[in-house]
């Protein structure tokens, strides 16, 4: 009998990839990068906690294509993170995997040559190259989880991981996300439903067991203790944008009665800012308006930002790509960027402190050991 027949049948071939610890040893994890990463979790999970009255913000390109254009961002927003660092926690998005309705790129670490040659060994060096030297400037970073084995490859750099839209409701993620080292923040679903991020938040909280690979790449069973830092991010949907203050109240009554931490992440871009990356400002604003106004659960903010504003698509030849410009979803710049963040400081800067010492100690979770 030909076995052939019974498996394998779609598959043209298998490539044997280099393991996480040999693919760790080609791109080591310094000791500066190493302290970055401790800290900037430290960071947010006293965020979460009510310890750090500041505001976390996750900012930065909706993708990484280009190594050079993301490490100038990089320098710009460690200037930019140290100035108004007493209001504004800032970790920089560092997105490499792109999930896709259809078809198109699918981020760096899938195809890092932008040409359909899915040169994944080479893609997921150049991805830790890029994390370690965002992590050397002393600068978070923050990452979606979307291949489920991609953290055993990249999770010692990531500071904080988001779950996406199309992928809250999966099992998988939600098993993977149970283990996962950093704060996790879990988006609403694609229809801007809720339940589907409450359900992700109930789960990931639990022990799992689940297949995965270890570090030398070996198929393993994976048993979590579960994440205990998980929180929601509301990013909009097909009927509209979700940050608004009565939406966030909902939430909040929403989250209260599943014993859930008050704990929101605005993202002001997607359907929040009906796809239009020039408004994200503006929703900022309004998050920043709820805080000043008394709102307590607002923790962080998510802004898709890059050298230069807008998007461009991948041409047949790559020279002709500009520097600084997204090739996926479109983006503010860099000026507009740091306006509004140094406007959201100035507000917010004299209010965030209130948060924390006025917030009941019962509320306060305490430290995960």
């Amino acid at each position: 009998m030909d076995h052939q027949q019974l498996y394998n049948v779609n598959v043209l071939s298998q490539d044997v990839l280099a393991t996480p610890t040999e693919i760790k040893r080609r791109v080591p994890l310094t000791a500066r990068a190493e302290q970055a990463v401790l800290a900037g979790r430290h960071t947010v999970e006293q965020i979460l906690d009510r310890q750090d009255h500041r505001l976390m913000v996750v900012v930065g390109p909706c993708s990484i294509h280009d190594p050079v254009a993301a490490l100038d961002y990089a320098r710009r927003l460690k200037a930019l993170s140290d100035e108004i660092g007493d209001t504004i926690t800032v970790v920089m998005r560092v997105y490499f995997e792109k999930p896709r309705t259809t078809t198109g790129w699918k981020g760096l670490i899938n195809d890092p040559h932008m040409n359909d040659s899915f040169d994944i060994e080479h893609g997921l060096q150049m991805a830790r190259k890029v994390l370690v030297d965002i992590n050397e400037l002393g600068l978070p970073a923050g990452t979606e989880a979307l291949d489920p084995i991609s953290p055993q490859y990249l999770g010692d750099l990531v500071a904080w991981s988001a779950i996406g839209a199309r992928t809250t409701e999966s099992q998988t993620h939600r098993e993977m996300a149970s283990g996962l080292s950093t704060p996790v923040g879990f988006k609403n679903g694609t229809d801007g439903g809720l339940q589907v991020a409450i359900n992700a938040l109930l789960s990931v909280s639990k022990p799992h067991s689940f297949l995965g690979i270890n570090a030398e790449g070996n198929v393993a069973i994976v048993r979590t203790r579960g994440n205990g830092y998980g929180h929601i991010v509301l990013r909009g949907g097909a009927k509209g944008p979700n940050y608004d203050s009565v939406t966030i109240s909902l939430v909040e009554k929403e989250l209260a009665r599943h014993s859930l931490p008050a704990n929101i992440v605005v993202d002001c871009s997607h359907a929040n800012s009906n796809k239009d990356p020039s408004l994200q400002p503006l929703v900022l604003q309004d998050a920043v308006a709820q805080i000043v106004e008394g709102n307590r659960s607002i923790v962080g903010v998510m802004l898709e930002s890059h050298l230069h504003a807008g998007s461009q698509p991948i041409p047949s030849d790559l020279s002709r790509l500009a520097y600084g410009v997204s090739v996926t979803d479109g983006c503010i710049d860099w000026e507009s960027t740091a306006q509004a963040l140094r406007e959201a400081r100035a507000r917010l800067k004299d209010v965030l402190p209130g948060r924390v010492a006025h917030r009941p100690a019962a509320e306060v979770r305490p430290l995960r050991a």
